[in-house]
């Protein structure tokens, strides 16, 4: 199971932290991703890591403004948003998959139900 908090309403240029906890199986061989969805437009992704090495990707339009990492247990990670545009107003949802990170939704078995953010100009 995956659950996202932290969403709401954010002001541009300001900051917001989501977190995603995973429970329910161990998650440590695992990659944790982020996408987001705005109204009319498809899925995006925006973030991942492997909770077992680390390792990062990002999606071209966060690049340098967003940061995920992980919570020390590894079944916690944190999507550190800054710089925020009015563009990065969307339902924004974790999900996980077995092994190295992708950036293909279709990767990713596990998914959580999803947290709004709304930046206001």
């Amino acid at each position: 199971q995956l659950v996202e908090s932290g969403g709401g309403l954010g002001q541009a240029g300001g900051s917001l932290r989501l977190s995603c906890a995973a429970s329910g199986r161990t998650f440590s061989d695992y990659s944790i991703g982020w996408f987001r969805q705005a109204p009319g437009k498809d899925i995006e992704f925006v973030a991942a890591i492997n909770l077992n090495g680390g390792t990062t990707d990002y999606g071209s339009s966060v690049k340098g403004r967003f940061t995920i990492s992980r919570g020390d247990a590894k079944n916690t990670v944190y999507l550190q948003m800054n710089s925020l545009r009015p563009e990065d107003t969307a339902v924004y949802y974790c999900a996980a998959l077995y092994g190295r990170t992708y950036s293909a939704r279709e990767r990713y078995r596990y998914w959580g139900q999803g947290t709004q953010v709304t930046v206001s100009s």
